[in-house]
């Protein structure tokens, strides 16, 4: 197939300026119930209703802080919805086994519960990717346009190991325990880059590139109690033969320095997906929108402005 060539980010990091740092989150997030658990929302946005939707969703580990470097641009347009899923971040557990079909599902609900009707931009990263190519099939309505980040569903279906999930277990457990050792240290760790390499190292290409305070603040993903049930859900739920039910419009995006979903899985969501590109980000890990947030925001908004037959410009 051909491979379209790699763009070079225009600015690789964060900055203790980021706009994210003088929000009052307190304004914008609230507790929505739905199928009788609570969840953790930010709901943000012009104060009209007739502003389009963007739903963000986060990975494994993950938390809705995940698109901290995202919310603030796209708020000034459009009404911003990131979610904590459930057994993540501050939401409660799902009444039901996680299954990534499960987490689809609760897409739906929690959009229903929000009263948005009109069909949203989703924006998935690694997990939520799933979650999002899944909504997409699942509730083609719902879905105007995917943006897929370092999505799993590819390589991850052919890891299923009963000795490394419970490896993995333990791996969380300990998790839990740093999390409470490093309460009311996380600020001074957070300003040593090798703090930042431990806790982020697997997932961005450059942490120490990133502030202390947005490392700070995506940490509060790990441990949770949906880990390993969500990694269960990961490797046990075949997608690719469904990717070419995805009607809308998708936009792929990967580092190639991403070490836990192979590049080569951006270019197979493209060959599967019929009415997407691909954008690959030179020295960039799993975590695009984090590590060149100025880049991925830049593309995400072309994209969602282009008219059908165009083509997104990743280097303008």
């Amino acid at each position: 197939m051909h491979r379209p060539p790699k763009v070079h980010p225009q600015r690789y990091g964060t900055t203790l300026d980021s706009q994210w740092i003088r929000v009052d989150w307190r304004e914008h997030l609230r507790r929505v119930r739905v199928a009788g658990r609570e969840v953790n929302v930010v709901d943000w946005g012009p104060d009209r209703p007739d502003a389009p939707v963007m739903v963000f969703v986060h990975g494994l580990s993950g938390c809705w802080q995940n698109w901290l470097e995202n919310l603030p641009f796209f708020a000034r347009t459009h009404r911003v919805i990131a979610m904590d899923l459930p057994g993540f971040g501050e939401s409660e557990m799902p009444g039901e086994k996680i299954t990534i079909s499960g987490y689809g599902r609760f897409v739906d609900a929690l959009l229903g519960e929000l009263a948005v009707h009109e069909p949203v931009v989703l924006v998935g990263n690694s997990m939520g990717g799933f979650i999002g190519a899944e909504v997409a099939i699942q509730f083609p309505q719902r879905v105007e346009r995917l943006v897929l980040v370092s999505a799993a569903g590819l390589s991850i279906e052919n890891m299923r190991n009963e000795r490394l999930l419970a490896g993995l277990e333990r791996a969380d457990e300990l998790l839990i325990a740093f999390g409470a050792w490093s309460a009311g240290r996380s600020s001074a760790l957070m300003r040593r880059p090798g703090a930042r390499r431990l806790l982020l190292g697997l997932v961005a290409a450059r942490p120490e590139l990133l502030s202390g305070p947005l490392v700070e603040e995506v940490s509060r993903g790990q441990g949770k109690p949906g880990f390993v049930p969500a990694l269960d859900a990961l490797t046990s739920y075949p997608i690719r033969h469904r990717l070419e039910e995805i009607g809308c419009p998708t936009l792929v995006v990967w580092g190639d320095r991403d070490r836990l979903v192979p590049v080569r899985d951006a270019y197979e969501f493209g060959e599967l997906i019929p009415q997407s590109e691909v954008v690959v980000y030179e020295g960039v890990g799993h975590v695009a929108m984090l590590e060149v947030p100025g880049d991925f925001n830049a593309l995400v908004e072309r994209f969602g402005a282009e008219r059908p037959g165009e083509r997104v410009d990743a280097a303008a």
